[in-house]
This record gives C-alpha cells, structure tokens and sequence, in this order.
C-alpha cells in the first residue's frame, strides 16, 4: 500500500506499507506495480491510538443496559421510570449501569425495590465496583445464604443487596453467556483505536476465552490473566492486574507477596490506585520487592504533591475523561485542598514519569478524542477547570495516547489515516475526522 500526501510530523510524504511494518517515508515514493495506493490529500497519518485501561465485556454489556446516572437520569423519580420502561434480558433481568448517588443516595436493595420491585433488577454503580439488586434479584441468587465474600451483610447478618467487586462471582450464578463483542470491536477502529488493554481483574477461563473467540481487530492485552497459565491465542498477557480497594487495603506483607510473584513470574504490575492511601501503601510495597520494567499505576485519583518524585520509573495510566465526566462531582466531594492532586497529568510528566492516557470504559468516556480534549481543558461538564497547571498540550496529550510512537520505517504498520491535518485535528478533535485504520498493514476501518 502507498499513503501519499500524508501529513507526517507535520511536513508531507508518502508512506510505503509493505506485510505489518512501515517500509519507507519520502517526500515522494514511485508506485510499484500491484500496490494500492490511498490519497490522503494533506491529511495527518499518525500511528494508532492505544486505549491502556478498559473493560471489553463490561463495555459490550453495557451497551444492552439501560442508563441509570447523569446526564439520562438525575433523581429518584427518573430511576424508576427509567427502570420501569427497561426491557428485561433472556433471564427476566433489568440490568442498569452508571448509577451515581446524587441521583437517589446510597443505594440498596431495599430502596432499589422502592424505585423497581416487579422485576429482578441489577444496577452497577459508575465506579465499576458495585452492584445493586433488589429483592426479587437477591431471591434469585441466593444471597440469605451466599457465601461470597462480596455480598454485604448489615448488622443482622442480612444481605443488604449490595455486592462488592463480585463481577465473577454474579456472572456464575446468573450462568450469563458473555456478550458479544463484535460492536465493541467496529466501535473502537471507529475511534482509530488500534490496540487495547483490558484492565478486568482476575479473568476466569470463560472471560478469556470470550475475549479470544471475539477476534477482535485491536491488539488485545489482558492485565487479569492469572499467572499460572498462559493466556489463549490472540491474546497478551499483560502486567498482573491488582486492586487496592478503597473499601479494605490489603496488609503491606501480602501486597509485597504478590507483587513479588507477578515479578517472579516475568511479569510486572499494574495496581489500582484511587486514594492516597492505596498510593503510599503501594509505593511502600514496590519498596520492599523491588520495581520491575513496566510496572503501572492504575488511575492513580489523588497523587500528593510529596509522592510525584518517587512515581519515576512507573507508568501511570490516567483517565482525565473523568473529568469531563464528573468533575463536578469531585468538586464537591474532594476537600478543596486536594482538588489538584486529582487526575494529575503536567506535574507527572514535567517529573520525568511515563503517563498514558485510557478511558476506563465503559466508567468513563470511550471516545480517545474526547479523552485528549479533558487532558487539554480539565473541564468539568459546568465549565470549572479542575488543576489548571495539570493541563496537557495537545500534542503532548495524543503522544501519550500513541505510547510516544511515529511513523517512521521499520515502525509496526498500526496506522489512523485523518482526513485532516494534525493542527486542525487538535484545534478541535473529534473522531469524526478518523478516515482509515490499519492494524498489522491490513485495513480494519474505512469512514463510508
């Protein structure tokens, strides 16, 4: 294949693609017989957009689940109309995504059967790290006599509807078929995404090989794969993922065990990290069994100003698209004094630390156009600006959603054509402008 009149680094040329891998860059290149050649008429060719933190399955289930947060739902009486006009799925379910607390407070299931009692209902809250069910759903799993360490009891020992980190455990007793992934696949080449990590924790056998069998067009790596076993064909296994759940920190010996297995094992680490508590236990932690080459902090929410230095030799891999998201609610929420340490991505990088921007999808925005657009602004959907010296320029903010790459020879031949130059595209960008996506040289998306 032959790209001419890119705009590549900001100057024009031509790119020859020959199997995977670029093959030359020239101001001008021959067309050699048999070669397909796409006119980029000045458009920027830039490599292919890498989405380090999501969630495949739960963002292809999302998309058959009804919306239970801002901006669809906003208050109580929203939720249940919402929840009452829902279709259920195969199982009688009504499955409901992104609630957030100032919609209805705390939820539980007994004010979830206030909002629905008809129907077995499921609600995840947008943290990703809780699931709701209602009394006809408890009924269904069990839950009087469920013994998974996930599902809350309240001071009676009854369940309180409330599940914590227990996406394995409900996928088991609901006996779900994985979703399909097919959309989810269309959807990222769409954004010019070309590779994926997918940050589920503690993948079982089932979830790999639904994200096997999905064949995906992406590059697809897997930070729950377990370390006693190799991942299926297709896949990559990635730094082990871990969580620091805000709810119950592990001891700092434990950490250190398995930090040092994932280590032992040739992998590194990539821990979730939401508090300031996490950070500094998992810093102390890196400590004691030793940093190895890529290991990664996840999220990394609230970074203190005293801990910046000693993240060098980390990645961080941030998601500002949740500012764009809920900024406001952080506003609220987060004591004036930490507002900013949220999200951290200037200070980071200006201190020597890798940071990469992801999404987190489907808890936060997918769109990576969107996502480089918070890192530039840090606006919140009311117009503040969260930590205004933490804003990117907006090269700075692409190259840290290409993992630094270019198109140069010998480079991989993931690629994202734009029907635009680059200085337009990060004027204004917008996944509108994605025109054509190689994966491996082969093309996985054309626009219409």
């Amino acid at each position: 294949m032959l790209i001419r009149g890119a705009d590549v680094d900001g100057g024009p040329a031509d790119v020859r693609v020959a199997g995977d891998r670029v093959a030359a860059v020239a101001p001008a290149l021959d067309r050699v017989a048999g070669e397909e050649v796409i006119e980029a008429a000045g458009g920027a060719l830039l490599p292919g957009l890498v989405d380090e933190h999501l969630h495949l399955l739960a963002l292809a289930a999302a998309q058959a689940s009804v919306r239970c947060g801002p901006p669809a739902v906003r208050d109580a009486a929203g939720l249940a109309a919402v929840l009452a006009a829902a279709p259920a799925d195969a199982a009688g379910w009504v499955r409901g995504v992104g609630y957030a607390e100032p919609v209805a407070g705390s939820l539980d299931g007994a004010a979830l059967d206030r909002l629905h009692a008809a129907r077995p209902v499921r609600v995840q809250h947008r943290s990703g790290a809780l699931w709701v069910v209602n009394g006809a759903g408890a009924a269904l799993l069990g839950l009087d006599t469920a013994g998974a360490p996930g599902v809350e009891r309240g001071p009676d020992g009854r369940p309180t509807g409330r599940l914590w980190r227990a996406d394995a455990w409900l996928r088991r007793r609901l006996r779900s078929s994985p979703p399909d992934l097919g959309a989810v696949g269309r959807r990222l080449a769409e954004l010019g995404i070309t590779a994926v990590s997918d940050a589920t924790p503690d993948l079982d056998d089932i979830a790999l090989g639904a994200l096997a069998a999905a064949d995906l067009p992406q590059r697809v790596t897997v930070l729950g794969a377990p370390l006693d076993r190799p991942v299926p064909p297709g896949l990559t296994a990635g730094p082990l993922k871990i969580v620091l759940a805000d709810s119950g920190l592990p001891d700092l010996g434990t950490l250190t065990d398995r930090i040092r297995a994932a280590h032992a094992a040739g992998r590194a680490v990539a821990v979730h990290c939401v508090t300031r508590e996490a950070l500094v236990l998992l810093l102390a932690a890196l400590d004691e069994a030793g940093r190895h080459p890529g290991d990664r902090v996840e999220h990394a929410a609230l970074v203190p100003p005293e801990l910046i230095g000693r993240l060098r030799g980390l990645t961080v891999v941030s998601q500002p698209g949740f500012l764009a998201d809920r900024g406001d609610d952080y506003l609220r929420d987060v004591p004036a004094t930490e507002h900013a340490d949220l999200y951290r991505c200037r200070s980071l990088v200006d201190a020597g630390v890798r940071v990469a921007l992801s999404s987190d999808a489907p808890y936060g925005p997918l769109d990576p156009w969107a996502v480089l657009t918070a890192a530039v602004s840090r606006r919140t959907p009311a117009g503040a600006v969260v930590g205004p010296g933490e804003r990117l320029e907006p090269a700075a903010a692409l190259e840290r959603l290409t993992g630094g790459r270019r198109v140069v020879p010998g480079a991989g031949a993931d690629l994202v054509l734009l029907d635009r130059p680059l200085a337009a595209q990060l004027a204004a960008p917008t996944a509108d402008a994605v025109r054509t996506v190689l994966v491996g040289g082969v093309p996985v998306y054309a626009s219409p």
